[in-house]
């Protein structure tokens, strides 16, 4: 599947559980939902990553995890804050660096109407 399909298919997963629960509630509940909602749409996840960091030439397990990655492809970091900081943006982008992969969604379930808490961050160097 081509990767802006398949992003639109997980905003649109995104919206159905933001539709059903609302904002207000905390990251996990968002991401146990939406990892349901995802599989109905047989889209393969892992859930809560590990992401190792490559220090000059040596692999450090530094605790670092992945909200959900969507079929190898796409990295998806929750929230549910007031709103996001530019230091949010930052992060996915480090993820998606020390990932290796191209594009990243920042998810904050804490908004009124879901489309305004959706931001898509590229990983340029990927290009």
């Amino acid at each position: 599947m081509e990767i802006n399909q398949l992003s639109s298919k997980i905003i649109g997963a995104a919206i159905e559980v933001h539709k059903a629960l609302g904002p207000g509630l905390l990251e996990s509940a968002y991401e146990e939902c939406l990892s349901y909602e995802l599989g109905l749409r047989y889209l393969s996840l892992e859930r809560q990553k590990p992401l190792a960091i490559i220090y000059k030439a040596k692999k450090l397990d530094c605790g670092y995890r992945l909200d959900l990655v969507v079929e190898k492809a796409i990295i998806l970091e929750l929230k549910s804050c007031e709103k996001i900081e530019e230091i949010h943006k930052a992060q996915l982008l480090t993820y998606l660096k020390l990932s290796g992969l191209k594009l990243g969604l920042l998810l904050n379930f804490n908004v009124p109407v879901m489309r305004d808490g959706i931001m898509r961050i590229v990983n340029k160097l990927k290009e």
